[in-house]
């Protein structure tokens, strides 16, 4: 998401393609050397201790606000969730999170017992969107602040770059992933990654879901995890458990790294995002904490970042039916 998302059709259809085959004896053998932290087994995202972790989180607009990160993280980890993905800039677009901004984040995250996805949004809708930056940009944006990120791989999570295409010139997706994959594993980041699809991140053409095994076993390290997020492209509960359960038959680690309850490009239907994902066991982070704006302003799931005054989106996330009060597991590291 970014703060004005241009609105997708909501006829667009869901291009469902056939799931390729299940993880082979070479893909598990492949776990033992991604396991310097989180890591993919099996098609799940689990801990060191081969524990699974489910996220259960939303997610924070530090970049462009970030002094209400301190407090957003304790609220957030107050009503229950158990992760929160963080929005960050390479530069190219807002200020840049550099070494020690990113070092203090993951440290907020880790005082509040959080798994820690940490974003660079500068690429969001690449392609379409002026001034969007490549997958290329948020690798040289990763590689500076690695310092930051050594050691970390048990609590943080890197998302490779925030809606890496617009619907514009999808065809090199699969190739850029692979490219900034192989550029942080080369500069010796071991973390489980996060790539999001293409189409401002919903995958309505089914790019990442046809080429997701191809960008999985191009990892040397074989613990990628795929994220698509859910607006208007998913009205319907059939749109919902279709494109999630080809991931799960075809045993790929796959995250709702994105949703809402409403969008301009359509009506969600979150209550079967949530509850496809329980039934699954597939990972969600609702989107936003506060502080969005124009066609975006429903979408604050608290009012002007108070954690006393939810709105009927963050009313339903946190506490409804398959919400994160009722299903969230804080990750066993901090236990």
């Amino acid at each position: 998401m970014r703060p004005h998302l241009p609105a997708l059709a909501a006829t667009v259809s869901i291009f469902l393609l056939a799931p390729s085959q299940p993880m082979s004896a070479a893909d598990t053998q492949s776990d033992a050397r991604a396991a310097a932290g989180l890591h993919v087994s099996n098609g799940r995202l689990v801990e060191k201790n081969g524990a699974a972790f489910v996220f259960r989180g939303v997610n924070h607009s530090h970049a462009w606000h970030p002094d209400r990160t301190t407090r957003a993280l304790s609220d957030i980890k107050r009503l229950g969730a158990n992760s929160a993905r963080i929005v960050l800039s390479s530069g190219d677009r807002w200020t840049k999170n550099d070494t020690a901004d990113v070092r203090a984040v993951m440290s907020r995250c880790k005082a509040n017992r959080l798994i820690c996805v940490l974003e660079v949004h500068d690429t969001t809708g690449y392609g379409e969107q002026a001034g969007s930056v490549s997958l290329a940009r948020a690798a040289d944006y990763w590689i500076s602040v690695r310092a930051a990120l050594r050691g970390q791989e048990n609590h943080v999570v890197v998302n490779l770059g925030n809606e890496p295409y617009g619907n514009n010139d999808t065809g090199r997706w699969a190739a850029d992933t692979k490219a900034a994959i192989a550029r942080l594993r080369a500069a010796g980041l071991r973390h489980a990654l996060m790539a999001d699809g293409p189409n401002w991140g919903q995958d309505w053409s089914g790019t990442m879901q046809r080429q997701a095994r191809s960008v999985l076993d191009a990892d040397p390290d074989r613990n990628t995890v795929f994220s698509v997020h859910m607006y208007g492209v998913y009205n319907t509960a059939d749109k919902v458990r279709n494109y999630l359960d080809a991931f799960s038959r075809a045993e790929l680690p796959v995250v709702v790294g994105e949703f809402g309850h409403d969008h301009p490009s359509g009506d969600t239907d979150e209550d079967a995002v949530m509850a496809r994902t329980r039934a699954a066991g597939i990972g969600y982070l609702g989107w936003s904490w506060s502080g969005n704006s124009g066609e975006d302003t429903h979408l604050d799931l608290s009012n002007h970042f108070d954690a006393t005054s939810l709105t009927p989106w963050g009313k339903r996330l946190f506490n409804g039916a398959d919400g994160i009060r009722q299903t969230a597991k804080e990750a066993t590291v901090y236990r």
